[in-house]
């Protein structure tokens, strides 16, 4: 039977994205549709557009993120542009949500503060969006609707997933919070797998060990998918 996997938001969390996706590899695992939020969207897109979990971990560790910020324009929005993000993801991943072999979707805000669910339409754009955290990355602007950061207000968009796709085996990556919304007690169903790795130790201008967040995340997942697979 196939299995969803859910990736939640988690600071640059690059490391344990890719150390978590490079298990679920390793493993027996039929997956059948990806959710991601924040740098789990960045992580999963690419993922889903057929790179593997060892070139996500080159590509999103071949530079600092701090090389990718540029002075937004309209400083009222958020003080850096997208923009290099979004030139950099055209690159790496397809125009289209369409244009992926899986089902995939991306949770974001919307204009009101709102959690959504973007599944369908441009891709590079959505997962910019996804990754804009508010008030210091402008949003990007979607159908004329401004979207931002889900994980400010939904950190794993497992009930927007579930909406969409209905109730169906699902392996959660939930990195600990370093921001972003604060998980509601009993907001997690009962029924997931879920896989807790530590928060990213990277920052802007360093992502930190990324090798040593990687194997840890890698060792998290694989025990935690056996004991699922175990009962």
């Amino acid at each position: 039977m196939e299995t969803d996997v859910v990736l939640s938001s988690g600071f640059l969390a690059f490391a344990r994205q890719t150390g978590v996706l490079s298990a679920v590899e390793d493993s027996a695992l039929q997956v059948g549709g990806v959710c991601g939020t924040s740098s789990g969207a960045l992580a999963g897109a690419l993922w889903c557009a057929g790179h593997s979990a060892t070139t996500i971990a080159e590509k999103l560790s071949a530079q600092t993120p701090l090389s990718l910020l540029r002075p937004g324009l309209h400083v009222w929005r958020g003080l850096f542009s997208m923009g290099a993000v979004l030139e950099q993801l055209r690159q790496w991943i397809p125009p289209r949500f369409e244009d992926l072999e899986r089902p995939f979707a991306v949770g974001v805000m919307g204009p009101k503060g709102e959690p959504r669910l973007l599944f369908e339409g441009p891709l590079p754009e959505a997962v910019a969006a996804s990754c804009a955290i508010p008030w210091l990355f402008q949003p990007i602007e979607l159908d004329g609707v401004l979207y931002r950061d889900g994980g400010a207000v939904d950190r794993t968009a497992v009930k927007g997933w579930r909406a969409w796709r209905g109730k169906r085996p699902t392996v959660l990556h939930l990195v600990e919070r370093t921001g972003g919304a604060v998980a509601k007690e009993g907001s997690i169903p009962d029924d997931l797998c879920v896989i807790r790795t530590a928060k990213s130790d990277a920052r802007f201008w360093n992502l930190g060990d990324f090798d040593r967040q990687h194997t840890e995340a890698y060792a998290c997942a694989r025990e935690a998918l056996m004991n699922s697979a175990n009962g």
